[in-house]
């Protein structure tokens, strides 16, 4: 037996105010998204791990070479990519978080500080592949930047996931979301 309940969005911003009811499959879609960006996250981290795919992962042919010249980034990447402490740090830092990312996605742990993480990389790569054409400027990493938003506006981790059980850990007999109510940026 399944039991729907009616949810309602509603959102006021600038004086425009948003509302609508979502779709009784709407959940299972969030979850989904939830894996499906996790999944993306986790491998694309894991296939520049040296052990996955044979050589270490170098930033520097996409930092130097794979930014177009229009790209607002351009010469911020490409210093990037010039001081060897920096590119390592770089080297390290992306496919230890997209793994972290990914992992924390599908499990549906810390499902806020995730999406913020995979949408900041989206974006670092959008303005590194862009060319400054208008037409062109709604890529994958756009689109994928947009969903992993979406996922942290709609708490996807506390549907089927592990955030709605971390929330209500209880210290000292209170439940940690209500005792730490900041929380609430990087849980949901």
């Amino acid at each position: 037996m399944s039991t729907t309940t009616r949810n309602r969005l509603e959102s006021r911003y600038g004086g425009i105010t948003l509302t609508g009811t979502p779709h009784a499959l709407s959940a299972w879609t969030v979850v989904a998204l939830r894996f499906v960006m996790g999944g993306m996250m986790l491998f694309a981290g894991l296939g520049k791990f040296a052990f996955v795919s044979g050589e270490a992962f170098d930033a520097s042919g996409f930092l130097v070479h794979g930014v177009d010249a229009a790209s607002p980034v351009s010469g911020l990447y490409a210093a990037m990519a010039g001081n060897a402490v920096v590119l390592e740090t770089i080297n390290v830092i992306i496919p230890v978080t997209q793994v972290l990312i990914g992992v924390a996605l599908i499990a549906g742990a810390f499902v806020r500080l995730a999406a913020l993480g995979g949408a900041i990389q989206m974006v670092a790569f959008y303005l590194g592949g862009w060319e400054g054409q208008w037409l062109a400027a709604f890529d994958n990493t756009l689109i994928y930047a947009v969903a992993f938003v979406a996922l942290g506006a709609f708490a996807a981790g506390r549907i089927a996931g592990l955030d709605r059980y971390i929330e209500r850990i209880e210290v000292g007999g209170v439940p940690l979301i209500e005792r730490y109510p900041k929380l609430r940026y990087v849980l949901g």
